[in-house]
């Protein structure tokens, strides 16, 4: 019950990527890209080493010279497997040599370079000692939108893993609530994932009911009451894009003031997709869909940021929160997620991913915000 197989990105995609990103780090002032293995190293090449070890492995992004990936030589047959490959060069190294040497001789002794997130100092640090004129930035920093904007085939898989992640919804709702621990249903809602075809499950959080106020509670073993709130937050990876979706359900019948705090956060959450579309602010998503929650009463107890990123990875640049004036553009894909948590009490948390569009904004979850009563 996968659906159908997405097509597999090309050469042709991974190198008009390296060339967007070798653009992006020359028009923010830098000589070039170092990415270590991790989720950008996979969006720039498709590689993703089977295991990261203390060896370098290292793409070597530059306006000077073609796309370069340093690697070791027993992981090199491997990599030039990778569908990115025939769009860069190998450059192998065996052990015994010093690939921090050989790394050095592709770049400039005094340029400054944006670095993965996920490079270990080991390597940073190494690469200080052989360019000590060098300077580096974290990716993160320098160059935050690079995966943001998606283009038309990574917009597809967002919405194919959001439309799996809705499916999964509609099958744990029909499923036993009452008497059973919250990590039997984090199980089911994993299996259900995995069933929808997600090949990575990163989170199943289903926080009933006082475990429902902190907001990563994930799963424990307290056992679902008639009568509870439920947080259900789950999500992964689709064909290598993420799903990230929350609907907050309830065991039975709720209380006039549990119902009250769900239109809250469902009307919050109306606010904040309303407020999405090309040239607004990331901050103004958070800022209408806080108002909101503040105007009801409820402000302090809305404690996180509306929304995160979403691509090869489940939480990513940008970030919808106040502060972050960073215009919207279409491709962009982000969670709007307002909450209130009541200490001690019940939470409520609403999520669905948002795509920006020309003209404004299009969920990629559409189950029901309503109330939902499960057994």
């Amino acid at each position: 019950m996968t659906g159908t197989a997405a097509a597999p990105f090309t050469a042709d995609d991974y190198r008009a990527r390296m060339e967007r990103a070798v653009t992006a780090a020359a028009d923010a002032g830098l000589a070039g890209l170092l990415v270590a293995p991790g989720p950008d190293l996979v969006w720039l090449t498709g590689y993703a080493p089977t295991a990261v070890t203390e060896r370098l492995t290292l793409l070597v992004l530059t306006p000077d010279r073609d796309p370069v990936l340093v690697v070791p030589a027993l992981e090199a047959p491997d990599a030039a497997k990778a569908a990115g490959a025939s769009a860069l060069t190998l450059r192998d190294w065996t052990d015994g040599k010093d690939p921090y040497a050989a790394t050095a001789a592709l770049l400039d002794a005094r340029g400054r370079y944006g670095i993965s997130d996920t490079t270990w100092a080991l390597h940073l640090l190494a690469l200080q000692r052989a360019l000590p004129d060098s300077g580096y930035a974290s990716l993160t920093d320098a160059l935050p939108m690079l995966r943001a904007v998606k283009d038309a085939a990574e917009l597809d898989l967002l919405a194919a893993a959001g439309a799996a992640a809705d499916r999964a919804f509609e099958e744990i709702r029909t499923m036993r609530f009452a008497g059973r621990r919250e990590t039997e249903v984090g199980a089911d809602l994993a299996d259900l994932l995995r069933r929808f075809g997600h090949s990575q499950v990163d989170f199943t959080i289903v926080g009933s009911g006082p475990n429902g106020a902190n907001p990563h509670h994930e799963v424990g073993d307290r056992v679902i009451e008639h009568g509870d709130m439920v947080v259900l937050d789950f999500g992964g990876l689709k064909d290598g894009y993420g799903s990230d979706t929350t609907r907050t359900v309830h065991v039975g019948e709720p209380t006039e003031e549990e119902r009250r705090v769900h239109d809250i956060v469902r009307a919050a959450q109306e606010a904040g997709f309303a407020a999405v579309r090309p040239g607004a602010a990331c901050q103004d998503v958070d800022r209408a869909a806080r108002a909101v929650i503040t105007d009801a009463g409820y402000g302090e107890y809305f404690i996180h940021r509306t929304g995160h990123g979403i691509g090869v990875t489940t939480h990513e640049p940008p970030y919808m929160i106040e502060g972050e004036e960073q215009p919207l553009v279409p491709g962009m894909c982000f969670s709007v997620e307002p909450g209130i948590y009541l200490p001690g009490r019940f939470g409520v948390r609403i999520e669905d991913i948002v795509t920006v569009t020309e003209d404004g904004g299009r969920r990629l979850n559409n189950t029901t915000r309503e109330m939902v009563i499960v057994d």
